[in-house]
């Protein structure tokens, strides 16, 4: 049975080959003090860079700039982006990269005015901005996290070490964002599948909990099986534009709230991943495929029915089974179309090693949301199993 919701999502989309024409009509909307913010400077090598200061340009921007926004933005990266705002007395904000650009963009967004430190206010007491949030443009560059379209924000304290993600409100979603699936294709191609795989583990976090049987999980099961379709295509063939277009636009409504409207949802998995990621640094979508399966195996039978309908309907699974056998069989064939695909199955490729499970599980968040609430010796186990 579906609750009760309320859906609104502001940011405006434009996708294809043409859509950074869009940008100048966009930015014109805002005042003149620019911060554009990026990565590690591929964005320079591949020209994209250069197209987007003319834009800034020919709008008469006054342009700073904050670079080398890393894969797991730190909150003193973060500070040091308040300060370049504060500075440059900061308008709006125009994020070109992937989704950690464009959640270390909000984090700085909801920053720039508040009194607080934003590490303190945000991610260690979850509090909402009560401060003038600077708005937030993005053109993506890797599709995986679906920052383009939600309010979510991740950052990493490496002193702690934790690494925390904040869903903020509407009114911190960007205002528009440009998805061109061409400015993905010079990822390389290890950065692709973990991307494939965030997509993956998005509509999973939201199909596997609570209600079950409604509208939500007919679209998460159609997402998912066009995914597994394109990743295969776009693993042989990475210039695809088809198979890149598919994936760039799943990626956006796996996580942009449709889909987990009705649900109670999950997000043990990213809770589990991205405390490997605090400890390790590996690439998100990585860490999320490491610690999957150990999960889903160890809540499979709080959920069986649910499990056996994933082998069913996402797999094409079809044997006369009993539905603890299909939830195995599914979860089977998941692992095989992750290996296919390239992932890391566990979490000492990563980095990972036995004497810093301890610390790992105490770095975990417990959420409530799923099929099975864990204790702290179950995430062990669980982590343990993931080694």
């Amino acid at each position: 049975m579906l609750g009760n919701f309320s859906y609104h999502n502001p940011t405006k989309l434009y996708f294809g080959e043409d859509s950074l024409g869009y940008l100048k009509g966009e930015l014109d909307r805002y005042g003149r003090n620019v911060l554009l913010v990026y990565g590690g400077g591929s964005v320079k090598k591949n020209g994209l860079y250069d197209e987007i200061t003319a834009i800034l340009s020919e709008c008469g921007k006054n342009v700073a700039e904050v670079s080398g926004v890393m894969p797991n933005p730190t909150a003193e990266k973060l500070r040091e982006g308040v300060k370049a705002a504060k500075a440059h007395n900061t308008d709006f904000i125009l994020a070109v990269g992937g989704g950690s650009v464009c959640d270390y963009s909000k984090a700085v967004s909801v920053s720039v005015h508040c009194d607080d430190d934003p590490w303190d206010k945000y991610f260690a007491r979850f509090e909402e901005p009560t401060c003038d949030i600077v708005p937030v443009g993005c053109v993506l560059t890797m599709a995986g996290t679906g920052s383009e379209m939600n309010g979510g924000s991740v950052i990493t304290n490496r002193e702690q070490p934790l690494k925390i993600g904040h869903v903020f409100g509407d009114d911190v979603m960007p205002r528009f964002s440009i998805l061109n699936p061409r400015y993905t294709m010079t990822l390389p191609k290890y950065q692709m599948c973990a991307g494939i795989y965030d997509i993956f583990n998005h509509i999973c976090e939201q199909y596997f909990s609570g209600e079950d049987d409604n509208t939500s999980d007919y679209i998460s099961e159609g997402l998912m099986k066009g995914l597994i379709h394109a990743s295969r295509i776009a693993v042989d063939d990475p210039q695809n534009y088809e198979a890149r277009s598919n994936i760039m636009w799943t990626a956006t409504w796996a996580l942009n709230t449709l889909v987990a409207k009705g649900k109670s949802t999950d997000w043990m998995v990213h809770m589990l991943g991205q405390a490997v990621g605090a400890y390790t640094d590996a690439t998100h979508g990585m860490t999320l495929a490491a610690v999957s399966l150990p999960y889903y195996r160890y809540i499979m039978p709080y959920g069986e029915k649910k499990f056996a309908r994933f082998a069913r309907e996402v797999w094409g699974i079809s044997a006369d089974m009993t539905d603890i056998q299909l939830a195995k069989a599914g979860l089977e064939a998941m692992e095989s179309w992750m290996k296919e695909i390239g992932l890391v199955m566990n979490i000492s490729e990563l980095g990972a090693t036995e004497d810093m499970i301890e610390g790992i599980a105490d770095a975990t968040l417990i959420l409530d949301g799923g099929y099975k609430v864990l204790d702290r010796s179950e995430i062990v186990k669980i982590l343990k199993e993931s080694l």
